[in-house]
């Protein structure tokens, strides 16, 4: 059987100075990892109307298969995104979001993103599926949090650490930790992760120009160091996390599968930097293109070259 990712998450029309993209966490992570030659699914939400059309198309082209019928909105989600000197990304949003029908939520690994497990109405169902499929598979989870749609409540925070708590991996930004627990350092914050009851045994974060970390633990070993960030001419950030993500899962996935605990619990130092020094160069590509276009695997050998 051919291991496949299922990643579950939004799609939206990203809106840049009125020129309309596809995008969304989860289609940006989706068509990364299709980019990179990995068979994916998406179980998404768009609506029936020209916006989710041109999502639909756009995933389509990257071969990104759909994992359930996803016009179950009224309407598909829009961001508009303002671009400041330095290629940052801020947004408003209109967003909605529901699970589709899921026939089949088993796969090589399980990528929850986003919104996914924190705005209703679809979140109670996204946090359904992830409880009841951790036990057998590789969950793995991308906070990148949107204290604009979602704030930044108790509620939230507790969505947070429950669907941390079933992940093998959790990936975060460090705005991310920082708008969950503003009174703690980026590594308290990760190890509070770490030590949730059967929670993660690493947990990745991402820190802009600054590069990536990673922490982890097995048992009373643990392992923390980072990367500096692949130079990179800057248009835009958008999508750069999204393309970390599923170009981490790309570096790890002979390690991913119902296994992945313990062998991720055996990385060490160097093979940990090297998944990181991947990522990092992936999200560079994306980085340097407008909007959300990470790169092909041709593409990303030709970067390294």
């Amino acid at each position: 059987m051919t291991a496949t990712a299922l990643v579950i998450g939004e799609s939206v029309l990203d809106v840049v100075h009125g020129d309309e993209r596809p995008g969304g966490s989860a289609v940006n992570t989706a068509v990364a990892l299709a980019r990179l030659g990995r068979p994916v699914r998406l179980a998404t939400a768009y609506a029936d109307d020209p916006a989710g059309a041109r999502i639909a198309r756009h995933l389509a082209t990257a071969g990104v298969e759909l994992a359930g019928d996803p016009c179950v909105l009224a309407a598909t989600p829009r961001a508009e995104a303002v671009i400041d000197a330095t290629g940052a990304a801020s947004y408003t949003f209109d967003i909605g979001w529901r699970l589709p029908a899921l026939p089949d939520a088993t796969a090589h690994v399980v990528h929850v993103t986003s919104l996914a497990p924190l705005l209703d109405p679809g979140a109670d169902d996204v946090l359904a599926v992830v409880e009841r499929i951790a036990p057998t598979t590789c969950l793995t989870y991308d906070v990148n949090l949107r204290p604009a749609i979602t704030g930044t409540r108790r509620e939230v925070l507790d969505r947070v650490l429950r669907t941390a708590a079933v992940s093998t991996l959790v990936k975060a930004s460090d705005e991310d930790l920082l708008a969950l627990w503003p009174d703690r350092s980026v590594g308290e914050s990760a190890a509070a992760l770490l030590a949730l009851p059967g929670g993660p045994v690493a947990v990745v974060v991402t820190h802009g120009g600054e590069g990536a970390s990673w922490h982890a633990c097995s048992g009373p070993d643990w392992s923390t160091g980072g990367v500096h960030a692949t130079p990179a001419a800057v248009v835009d950030t958008i999508g750069a996390g999204d393309t970390f993500a599923a170009a981490l899962l790309d570096h790890l996935w002979p390690l991913l599968g119902a296994d992945a605990r313990s062998r991720l619990a055996a990385l060490g130092p160097d093979e940990w930097s090297a998944a990181l020094t991947h990522a990092a160069r992936a999200a560079a590509v994306t980085v340097g293109r407008v909007g959300a276009d990470p790169p092909t695997r041709a593409e990303l050998a030709g970067a390294d070259a």
